[in-house]
């Protein structure tokens, strides 16, 4: 009985040690060095960010649609939902950047308007994907991330030019300043 316990006691600790390992998947990162740069360098320039977002995105979306023209394999598939899992990680990052200069009252309408110009553009592109197994949920969730990017952009851009319409001493700034 005590060597039951011993072992007992063994297993669960190697269990419990085990449990972090298993659970430190390797996060991918959708950006390269150097567009992480990019990114940080324009962190005090909402509309260079947002273009730059916007950019790195419609790279994304040639690359996903490269892939969708090639011969099926395992590796063709492993690398689809790579590169729309990364896009949805985009997309999802771009939103939240809108939420936060929207907050701010930031007037990016001009990177909204490239914003919503390409857009549509990505939606049509996982659309005509391949509803394949392998990567059906990712791109399932690369519409609907796109669906609300598009929405929230274009919602936005009408926020502000009726915003900015009424509020004229304010455009151009990246943020509004409390009175």
């Amino acid at each position: 009985m005590r060597v039951y316990s011993q072992w007992l006691v063994a297993l669960v600790a190697c269990l419990l040690l085990a449990a972090p390992v298993c659970a430190q998947k390797e996060k991918r990162e959708p950006l390269t060095d150097a567009q992480i740069e990019e990114i940080r360098e324009a962190s005090v320039d909402p509309v260079a960010r947002v273009n730059i977002y916007t950019k790195i995105l419609s790279e994304h979306a040639v690359a996903i649609k490269a892939l969708g023209s090639r011969a099926h394999s395992a590796a063709r598939s492993s690398r689809m939902d790579d590169g729309l899992q990364d896009f949805i990680a985009l997309m999802d990052e771009l939103g939240s950047n809108l939420d936060v200069y929207a907050e701010r009252k930031a007037d990016i309408r001009k990177a909204l308007k490239p914003l919503n110009d390409a857009a549509p553009r990505w939606l049509e592109m996982l659309r005509a994907l391949p509803a394949e197994p392998s990567f059906y949920l990712a791109r399932k969730e690369a519409i609907e991330s796109g669906k609300d990017l598009a929405d929230q952009a274009k919602l936005l851009l009408d926020e502000q030019d009726a915003y900015f319409k009424a509020h004229k001493d304010e455009q151009g700034q990246e943020r509004a300043e409390p009175k």
